[in-house]
């Protein structure tokens, strides 16, 4: 055999380098970059600006940001016509600084909307036509406002109950169920090139409202309304199973054409907290991740919240708590090497 067909047959035959194979990544944003999604967090706009090792370590984390609470109707227009945009337009400026992309939530959702409004629907001072108007120009003031800006707006958020029916909102019950047709619709004028996604809770489980959830999706479709993502908030707990079909289900969703993603993961537990609870909680981190990029669709994880100091989990369920990737002094917890331990099967 000639020289260089012998030394071609040795390169072939011996095994492949290390570099052939990722290094482990050093932090959350070089994770996503390896797996080619978005890795992202609900932002605290307070500790923002006021917590330098909070904003620390959400720069150096993430490549995606989502506000917690700063685009919600309350905190944009909460008197009418009043709009306060110092907190979103935060969030935006820090991301653009910082090389992140932003998820804009939520524009139509049952909860914190502004007493102005809630009291004018009560009272009848706001009849149905003229709720329509608003909830228009709401969607069309906002998104316009950052448009080219935010990668993908939740539109319309949690409107399927646990049972599979409608949830009843003032919305669904002044407006029917149009409503969320037209929301897609006046978001996608007023921002083209944004994703639009239906987001909701348990739909990484429930049967009746991934029922429906894929049943709405398919009449808005039929309609050739622009929706181009499920959104699954994922929020868990260790007492409970882990949602074992998930990714089937996203790949349900993903069937239709559409995007899916994690949009609101954090794992709770029964305080006090214990080594055999974190462990535990990290194994559910990992498998969510790892269920993600299973789907190709998966295009984003976003943790809500990233440390336990601001955490919403103990707030809204007694007793419980340490949902976050965090500690409250910022130190990782094991759920945060979980995820960095995670490889591809894509």
């Amino acid at each position: 055999m000639k020289p260089l067909l012998i030394a071609l047959a040795l390169v072939l035959a011996a095994p492949a380098p290390a570099y052939a194979h990722p290094r482990p990544p050093r932090d959350l944003r070089q994770l996503a970059q390896q797996h080619g999604i978005k890795i992202g967090s609900a932002v605290d706009i307070a500790a923002l600006r006021a917590e330098a090792d909070y904003h620390k370590t959400l720069n150096r984390e993430f490549s995606h940001v989502t506000a917690e609470n700063a685009m919600k109707w309350e905190s944009v227009e909460p008197e009418r016509g009043v709009f306060t945009w110092a907190d979103a337009d935060a969030l935006v400026d820090s991301a653009r600084r910082n090389r992140q992309q932003v998820r804009g939530h939520t524009l139509v959702w049952h909860n914190q909307l502004p007493a102005w409004l809630t009291a004018g629907v009560a009272d009848g001072s706001i009849d149905a036509g003229e709720l329509r108007s608003i909830l228009r120009d709401h969607i069309t003031t906002q998104v316009r406002r950052y448009k080219g800006k935010i990668r993908a707006w939740d539109v319309v958020n949690e409107v399927v109950q646990d049972d599979g029916t409608m949830r009843p909102s003032i919305w669904l019950t002044h407006l029917g169920p149009g409503y969320i047709a037209d929301a897609f619709r006046w978001a996608h004028r007023a921002d083209p090139r944004a994703k639009l996604y239906i987001n909701d809770y348990n739909l990484e489980w429930n049967a009746p409202k991934i029922e429906t959830t894929l049943a709405l999706v398919k009449g808005l479709q039929a309609q050739g309304v622009p929706i181009h993502g499920a959104g699954f908030q994922g929020h868990l707990g260790i007492q409970y199973d882990y949602p074992g079909d998930w990714a089937n289900v996203m790949r349900r969703f993903a069937d239709l054409g559409l995007e899916v993603a994690v949009t609101e993961l954090d794992v709770r537990m029964e305080l006090p907290v214990t080594a055999e609870k974190l462990a535990e909680q990290a194994g559910y981190y990992s498998r969510a991740l790892t269920d993600c990029l299973s789907v190709r669709a998966c295009r984003e994880l976003t943790v809500w919240g990233f440390t336990d100091r601001h955490s919403w989990v103990p707030g809204w369920f007694p007793g419980q708590g340490s949902a976050c990737l965090f500690d409250e002094n910022l130190a990782p917890k094991p759920a945060y090497q979980a995820l960095l331990a995670v490889r591809s099967p894509r």
